[in-house]
């Protein structure tokens, strides 16, 4: 007599365990309609809220893996939903607001500029999904894109809290524009902070530190945000660079 194989429904586990887990999917969904959201907003002219909704979807973006892991749910599905939404929020987001913004009146040269960021958004996923297995997981290869695309909201938010034009500044939205899209896709590494282990003891003064951190993100919040963005997507060519000197420089004997 053949076997008779058992019918795939949903009351079966081989099925039930291809299921898609909501906890983290829901971090991941809320980040691509923040992604969506600033995309509306900059088609509407409200760039500020459109600024503010990318740091709301890297917030949320940041949440979701960590939340995967804390309860067990990870899944490929997962992965791959959390790459398509980082491709809206911080690939196509960034790159439509800084267009509307101060691009748009560039002609050529604006379309292009968001484009050159688009594309390195897409390369830098695709090279972070396909080299993730054997990647150092203490760096990552290229600037990350939600700190690439808090790079570009944060110099949007800056100007309009400070009531600097659009018109006045749109080379240098240009060039940061140009700049995240090309460091993507370097070679440069970039720290990924994934070592830290919020469990072990620090030392008082790292509480300190902290504290006096957030005191100045409070106080004027854009500014600090830039600064520290800037100085990120800096970083991995400054280390870069001490590691050039140091093989160039003889050892002594």
């Amino acid at each position: 007599m053949p076997d008779i194989k058992p019918r795939k429904t949903l009351f079966n586990p081989e099925l039930r365990r291809r299921g898609i887990y909501v906890l983290p999917n829901l971090f991941t969904t809320a980040s691509l309609f923040c992604g969506f959201f600033a995309v509306v907003q900059a088609m509407k002219g409200n760039f500020e809220q459109a600024a503010v909704a990318i740091f709301v979807a890297m917030v949320l973006d940041g949440l979701d893996g960590r939340v995967a892991r804390l309860t067990r749910t990870q899944s490929a599905f997962g992965a791959e939903y959390d790459s398509l939404s980082d491709m809206v929020s911080f690939g196509a987001a960034p790159a439509l607001v800084m267009y509307e913004w101060a691009l748009k009146d560039m002609g050529r040269i604006g379309w292009i500029a968001a484009f050159i960021y688009c594309v390195g958004a897409a390369l830098r996923l695709a090279r972070f999904n396909t080299t993730l297995e054997v990647a150092d997981k203490r760096y990552f290869q290229g600037l990350p894109s939600p700190a690439a695309a808090a790079l570009v909201a944060g110099c949007v938010w800056v100007a309009i809290d400070n009531g600097i034009a659009a018109f006045d500044v749109r080379w240098i939205a240009c060039a940061v524009l140009i700049y995240a899209g090309c460091t993507m896709v370097t070679n440069v590494r970039f720290y990924s902070f994934k070592d830290i282990n919020l469990r072990r003891s620090v030392p008082f003064v790292a509480v300190v530190a902290m504290a006096f951190a957030m005191a100045i993100i409070a106080y004027d919040t854009p500014v600090a945000l830039l600064l520290l963005f800037v100085a990120y997507s800096l970083s991995g060519y400054v280390q870069a660079a001490i590691r050039l000197a140091r093989r160039k420089t003889p050892a002594r004997s």
